[in-house]
């Protein structure tokens, strides 16, 4: 008896009706045969799960597609065959970009449509997620001081029940601030550090400086001088206070009346409108631009319906799906930006001596995404349809409200700060493989590509877009739940990451290419 047919959509998807290939749902052993369209495809080899198979011939010089878009060229693949990194090349066929000069505004819903969510407001208007105490080092000559203020006034003087309104002591560790190039770099960290303090999710600031460093506290000042009248913030310095444990013990005093100020604030209704969302992935598989990408992608297309604001990053991971995003801007000049923020990358990682297609990392390619291209083409969609207002610097604070691409790097322990640093008070983390890395004051929601890491990682991820994958709900559904989800995290409710204790910061700092 010979082997039975069955159909393609039982062990693989087909993403757009353009494509050339199929991505498998779970592994197909070789010698499986499938219909499609029809025909009848024998699977030559066997396919692992997350990764491509061809469902036509592809000669030499065939654009490769999925998303309905080219992501490689074939060196010459058969039908059934699976589409690996030794069988492409990274050459992608000319691209027109369609004008950008008509994209409509967002489709604003109306304002008693806007739903609400519970935050602290500031005296300079905007609205926290959370309330902190952050003990913030200058550079890394103070971090460790920093570490024993925060820790130990968080042990010994803050509990949830003496304080219910903080959320807790952070400090702000990091190795940025000297032994480094005067400019950019100084000048990244001490422009991320005092975002940090005038985010909305902080109620009050220490600064500690050691004291001789590049990033010391007077050349701090001009940053915090304009927060003096909108943020409670003091200042010490480990050198004038005598030392690391007389540092340590005046901090502790200072914090401690912190946590007094800080829990005065109260939670009131605010709409949507008044939410930032940073979007992120991280850990990405095969099945990050099919479910957990577009699912947040609705919901970041629903919070801006609501007057909110969306920043995506990671600008080494729209390569090759630029020309998508330039099409979505604003106008002509968004375009030529969005354009010049991938060419400076570039020229960023060139002087390193590398290359952006050098992404994506191993972990990519063993789930699945064997280019950054296909990885572009599928993480764009995180940040839904909406257009694009502008792009803005790392860390830098979007003008208004909508949707804006943000400088920076891939990796997620720099870009994450990023965002947050850029105003956003909550972030959408999408993951295939299992990140857990979350966020020092703001809270880092995570949404998993599949079921199978979500049961094997439940306690550190929030949504599972599996279930897309798994037939049982649609992206739309997911969408929802996933706008939803914030909105009840933004008010008060903990994340995985935040109930593991996950409070990662690192910045990122510029060295060799002038901005």
């Amino acid at each position: 008896m010979g082997q039975k047919v069955i159909s393609l959509e039982q062990v693989a998807l087909i993403v757009h009706p353009d494509d050339n290939v199929a991505v498998a749902k779970a592994e197909i052993a070789a010698g499986t045969k499938v219909i499609w369209r029809g025909r009848e495809i024998e699977v030559r080899e066997t396919i692992p799960v997350g990764h491509r198979f061809a469902i036509s011939d592809l000669p030499p010089k065939t654009p490769i597609k999925q998303y309905g878009q080219p992501f490689a060229t074939s060196l010459g693949i058969l039908v059934g065959e699976r589409i690996t990194r030794e069988r492409i090349s990274d050459e992608l066929p000319q691209r027109a970009v369609m004008p950008a000069s008509k994209n409509a505004p967002p489709d604003y819903l109306p304002d008693d449509q806007i739903p609400t969510w519970q935050g602290y407001r500031r005296s300079d208007g905007r609205i926290g997620t959370r309330n902190y105490v952050i003990v913030v080092p200058t550079s890394m000559c103070s971090s460790t001081e920093a570490v024993q203020i925060a820790t130990k006034v968080e042990a010994l003087m803050w509990s949830p029940e003496k304080y219910p309104n903080v959320n807790g002591v952070v400090a702000l560790p990091h190795s940025k601030g000297c032994g480094c190039p005067l400019g950019t770099p100084v000048e990244f960290t001490l422009k991320v550090l005092s975002r940090y303090i005038a985010h909305p999710n902080v109620a009050a600031a220490l600064v500690i400086e050691l004291g001789c460093e590049k990033s010391n506290l007077e050349a701090f000042q001009r940053y915090i001088e304009p927060l003096s009248d909108k943020k409670t913030v003091k200042t010490l310095s480990i050198q004038e206070c005598g030392g690391t444990q007389a540092t340590v013990r005046k901090g502790i005093e200072i914090v401690g009346e912190f946590l007094e100020l800080a829990n005065q604030f109260r939670r009131e209704p605010v709409p949507a409108s008044e939410l930032t969302l940073g979007v992120k992935c991280g850990g990405s598989d095969a099945f990050s631009g099919i479910t957990a990408n577009p699912a947040l992608g609705y919901a970041a297309d629903l919070l801006i319906r609501c007057r909110g604001t969306v920043i995506m990053t990671e600008v080494p991971e729209i390569y090759g799906a630029e020309h998508l995003l330039a099409e979505r801007a604003k106008d002509e000049e968004v375009a030529r930006q969005i354009f010049e923020a991938v060419e400076w990358f570039r020229e960023y990682v060139g002087v390193f001596g590398h290359d952006l297609d050098e992404n994506p990392s191993p972990g990519n390619i063993e789930g699945g995404l064997v280019n950054i291209a296909v990885k572009s083409l599928g993480a764009i969609v995180k940040a839904g349809t909406s257009r694009v207002e502008g792009v803005i610097g790392y860390a830098d604070l979007p003008p208004s409200k909508g949707l804006f691409l943000m400088q920076g790097p891939g990796y997620d322990q720099e870009s994450t700060p990023g965002l947050v640093a850029a105003g956003a008070q909550i972030v959408g983390f999408t993951t295939g493989r299992g990140t857990t890395i979350g966020n020092a004051i703001a809270p880092v929601v995570k949404i998993s590509s599949n079921t199978a890491i979500f049961e094997r990682m439940k306690n550190d991820l929030d949504i599972n877009a599996g279930l897309i994958l798994d037939g049982k709900v649609t992206i739309e559904e997911i969408g929802k739940r996933i706008f939803d989800e914030l909105l009840e995290i933004a008010s008060g409710k903990p994340c995985k990451a935040e109930l593991n204790g996950h409070r990662e910061f690192q910045i990122w700092t510029v060295e060799g290419v002038s901005l």
